[in-house]
């Protein structure tokens, strides 16, 4: 599908469709196919308005480059972007250069919601099995040429495109569960229902009956995180919660989640989410009603 793609030629489609009486949460907002030869092409992710949407980028040719909350990266050929926005990158291409691609702009609550799994876990860019690149491919071959397309077909491509994201990432590498030790699961299940409470590792490490430097190699083996990261990514998770199903403040919020004052979170929060917690909190619901 990706050589039909390639063999179809350059195209770009911007999608205005009807909205539905019972809305989609898995939507295309466009898609193309694109080159781009020794130009100015930048893409600032906090100004692009403040509605939630994803980017999808996989580079064919050349290269791009993307700055992501300070980390840097080469986006060369086979290499997928998956950026949810807004959020503080930037990717560009360098003068001189070319880059050639496919693209998908997306929205909608479930769509936000796999892009942040995604990108939790495997950060922005993956290289990606060729049956997955082909499926991408697929989806956007769907959205740039079908005719008269409906809103029904749109969110069935943008569906697709995530489920092979989804593939891509987690089901390739996955593993069978296994249960977790029982000193390091007494140690989880303290943390889950204590994240209001100071959480040092000391005092994790006496609960697992370990020595400090002993428990977290073994949190660490048995979790795939340090008990520290493991805490914060516990809290942030619940601070996501409680700004998606209350109107608490950021300050009650902190009190909430164990963190010394409303400052303290949001610094915390801004620096994995790329945003406020409040600016967090209004991009979610207005993805809800997407």
């Amino acid at each position: 599908m990706l050589t039909e793609l390639i063999e179809y030629g350059h195209k770009v489609r911007g999608l205005t469709l009807p909205k539905s009486a019972v809305p989609l949460h898995c939507m295309a907002i466009g898609a193309g196919y694109e080159q781009r030869f020794n130009e100015v092409y930048s893409w600032d992710g906090q100004q692009r308005g403040d509605a939630p949407f994803i980017v999808i980028q996989h580079t064919l040719e050349g290269e791009g480059r993307l700055d992501f909350a300070g980390t840097h990266y080469r986006l060369t050929p086979g290499q997928t972007m998956v950026l949810s926005l807004p959020h503080a990158h930037r990717y560009w291409l360098e003068r001189g250069q070319h880059w050639q691609y496919f693209w998908m702009v997306l929205n909608g609550r479930e769509a936000l919601r796999l892009a942040r799994e995604i990108i939790d876990a495997a950060g922005p860019v993956s290289t990606l099995p060729g049956p997955v690149i082909d499926r991408l491919a697929a989806a956007c071959l769907i959205l740039i040429d079908r005719p008269d397309i409906t809103p029904g077909e749109a969110s069935s491509a943008t569906y697709a495109a995530m489920a092979a994201l989804h593939d891509g990432v987690f089901a390739a590498n996955a593993a069978p569960a296994q249960a977790l030790p029982p000193a390091i699961a007494r140690v989880v299940g303290h943390i889950e229902a204590n994240l209001t409470k100071p959480l040092q590792v000391e005092r994790l490490a006496l609960i697992a009956e370990m020595s400090r430097a002993h428990f977290v190699r073994q949190f660490s083996q048995a979790t795939g995180s340090s008990p520290s990261d493991f805490v914060l990514s516990r809290r942030i998770e619940r601070i996501e919660r409680l700004l998606l199903a209350t109107d608490m403040s950021v300050g009650a919020i902190a009190g909430a989640t164990g963190f010394a004052d409303a400052n303290y979170l949001a610094k915390t929060f801004r620096r994995k989410r790329g945003m406020p917690p409040l600016a967090w909190r209004r991009t979610q619901r207005l993805a809800v009603g997407a």
